[in-house]
């Protein structure tokens, strides 16, 4: 569901299949997110091409890790789920909860405490962050000034992605229903998951059949 009319798969044809069809590759279906990107698929094109040059320097723990907590503090259910899951790969789904309800302290070495408390705070009101804050990430912590910018931009790049979605009205792909329950249920805060089912793009030869 979305609440501006988008192109179905079976309809896709020149740059919104590409598009679509480099989605499907990654998810093995359509996301529903993509759907609402096939007015602009350049500005999706433009996302990708700035998702990766966010993720570059960090690690994937880290690029997970603040990612999440952004799309946490958002409240964007697909986010969540979808990086919640990348991180409980990586450090456990026990862990990952802790962080969701906010107990990342009793789970996370103090550093990385201290990252999530400073996405949480870019995401939530970037307004409310302090040079105190970002001090003690690079003199206490021994992050870099280069480090501090890159956890900022992941949670600010974030804040787009997320937003936009939700202001259009995306909901979660309905293959989210296949993790576990509690855990689902715990970070789909925002828009409930789909009950529809995936669309599948057919090759460009059979669409026009």
């Amino acid at each position: 569901m979305s609440f501006i009319k988008t192109t179905p798969a079976s309809q896709a044809t020149g740059e919104v299949h590409e598009m679509y069809e480099r989605q499907q590759q990654h998810w093995g279906y359509v996301p529903n997110y993509a759907k609402d990107f096939s007015h602009r698929p350049e500005v999706m094109a433009r996302w990708g091409r700035l998702l990766a040059e966010l993720r570059r320097p960090v690690s994937d723990y880290r690029f997970e890790l603040v990612t999440f907590v952004a799309a946490r503090a958002l409240k964007h259910s697909a986010c969540s789920l979808a990086h919640g899951r990348e991180l409980a790969g990586m450090i456990g789904a026990d862990n990952v909860v802790a962080i969701a309800k906010g107990r990342e302290a009793t789970v996370l070495s103090e550093r990385d405490a201290a990252i999530v408390e400073f996405a949480r705070a870019v995401a939530i009101d970037a307004t409310k962050t302090t040079s105190g804050q970002v001090d003690a990430l690079k003199q206490i912590h021994g992050l870099s000034d280069a480090d501090v910018f890159d956890i900022a931009a992941i949670a600010a790049g974030r804040c787009f992605f997320s937003k936009l979605l939700d202001a259009l009205g995306s909901e979660p792909d309905v293959s989210f229903m296949n993790i576990d329950a509690d855990f689902r249920q715990l970070l789909a805060i925002g828009r409930p998951i789909s009950q529809r089912k995936a669309e599948i793009l057919a090759p460009l030869y059979e669409a026009a059949i």
